[in-house]
C-alpha cells in the first residue's frame, strides 16, 4: 500500500478512495473566469483541480481562488522556482512541479522548506516527452525504465531535503508505455501514484486511451488519484473519470446499464432500446444495475446479476430482477414498465 498524503482535506494514498483530478484552462490570473470553471468542474464530480501558474499574475491570483474554490488547487509549476514560493505563501494546497526544470539544488531546497513549512506536498510530474538527456541516450528513448528512473532522481532530491509528502506521475503518450512504469513503481517503492495518459487526445480516441491505461491499471490495484486529459472541456474529462472508476468497481454511484450485443436471435429493435433507457438512467440516482437484452430464452440468466432489466422476444419481451422473471409487456411498453419497476427499487 502507498503512504498517505493529504490535499487540503482530500486523502491521497493509503487506502483512501482514487481521487478525480482536472486542469483548468483558462488564464489564472482571470479569477472570475477561473473560478467558474472549477465550480463546474466540482460540481460534475472533480475531487481536486490543477491551476496553470505561469507567471507571477497568475501566482498572486491562488490566495482569490482558494478563497472561492470547493475544492482543493494545485499549482502547476515550471521552471521559475520563485513561484512555487508565491504559491506557497498564497496557500495553495499541492505543487505540481518537475525539480529537474526549477534550477540548482538550493532552489529546490528552497520550495521544499517553504512546502514543508506549510504542509503542502509536491507532485512530481515526469513526462515521456521531457525525459533528461542522459536518460534518453542510456535507454534509448522514453522507455518505462527511464520514466522511472527520472521520478525515482527527482523524489530523492526533495528526499536530501528532509522533505517526503510526495506524489509521484510518470505520463506518457503511449499507452503501454505508461502501465509499465507505474507498475515497476508500484512494485519497489511506496509513493502515491497520480495515473494518467498524456495528450490522450480528443474525447473519442483519449477516452480509449485513458480507460484503458488507467482503468487497467486501478483495476490492478495501482494508482491513487488521477486525471483524464481530453482535447475538450475539461467538465468531459470528470464524466469520463467517473465512468472509469465505476467500470472497475472502485465507485458505485447511480446506475450502471449492461446490455447485450444483439446476435441473429434478436427479435426486436433493441439497440434504439438501450439507447433509451441509456438516456432515461441519466435521471435515476439509485446505484442499481440494470440489463437490457434481446433474447429472452438466455436474457434473464445472462443477466442476472441486474438489479432489474428487460430482455425482448418477438413484439413483446419480459421483466426481470436478479434473473427471475416478473412480468411481461409488449415491445414498446417494455421501457415505460422498465422505468416504473425501477421507481419502485
Amino acid at each position: 500500500m502507498s503512504r498517505q498524503i493529504h490535499v487540503g482535506p482530500v486523502a491521497i494514498g493509503g487506502g483512501a478512495p482514487v481521487s478525480i483530478q482536472s486542469m483548468t484552462n483558462t488564464p489564472t490570473h482571470d479569477v472570475e473566469a477561473t473560478l467558474a470553471q472549477i465550480r463546474a468542474l466540482a460540481a460534475a464530480g472533480c475531487d481536486i483541480v490543477r491551476v496553470a501558474v505561469p507567471d507571477l499574475a497568475a501566482a498572486r491570483a491562488i490566495g482569490a481562488l482558494k478563497a472561492g474554490s470547493p475544492v482543493p488547487l494545485v499549482a502547476d509549476i515550471h521552471f521559475d522556482y520563485r513561484l512555487a514560493l508565491e504559491a506557497a505563501e498564497q496557500g495553495i494546497d499541492k505543487i505540481r512541479i518537475n525539480p529537474g526544470n526549477i534550477g540548482s539544488p538550493e532552489r529546490v531546497r528552497a520550495v521544499a522548506e517553504a512546502c514543508k513549512e506549510r504542509g503542502i506536498p509536491i507532485r512530481i510530474g515526469v513526462n515521456g516527452g521531457s525525459l533528461e538527456k542522459e536518460l534518453l541516450a542510456k535507454y534509448g528513448g522514453p522507455t518505462p525504465q527511464a520514466l522511472v528512473e527520472s521520478a525515482l532522481g527527482h523524489a530523492r532530491l526533495l528526499e536530501q531535503f528532509d522533505f517526503h509528502d510526495i506524489c509521484i506521475s510518470m505520463k506518457s503518450s503511449n499507452v503501454p508505455t505508461t502501465m509499465r512504469a507505474y507498475q515497476l513503481m508500484a512494485e519497489g517503492y511506496d509513493y502515491p501514484l497520480h495515473l494518467g495518459v498524456t495528450e490522450a487526445g480528443t474525447p473519442e480516441l483519449g477516452i480509449l486511451k485513458s480507460a484503458a491505461g488507467i482503468g487497467g491499471l486501478l483495476a490492478l490495484g495501482i494508482g491513487d488519484t488521477f486525471r483524464v486529459t481530453l482535447t475538450a472541456d475539461p467538465v468531459e474529462e470528470i464524466a469520463a473519470a467517473r465512468q472509469i472508476l465505476k467500470t472497475v468497481g472502485l465507485r458505485r454511484e447511480g446506475p450502471e446499464l449492461i446490455a447485450c450485443p444483439t446476435c441473429g436471435r434478436t427479435q426486436i429493435d433493441l439497440i434504439p432500446m438501450a439507447r433509451q433507457v441509456e438516456q432515461l438512467l441519466k435521471t435515476v440516482a439509485k446505484p442499481i444495475t440494470v440489463a437490457v437484452m434481446g433474447c429472452v430464452v438466455n436474457g434473464p440468466g445472462e443477466a442476472s446479476q441486474a438489479d432489474v432489466g428487460i430482455a425482448g422476444g418477438k413484439g413483446e419481451g419480459v421483466l426481470f430482477q436478479h434473473g427471475r422473471i416478473v412480468g411481461k409487456a409488449p415491445e414498446d411498453q417494455l421501457v415505460p414498465e422498465l422505468m416504473k419497476l425501477i421507481d419502485t427499487l
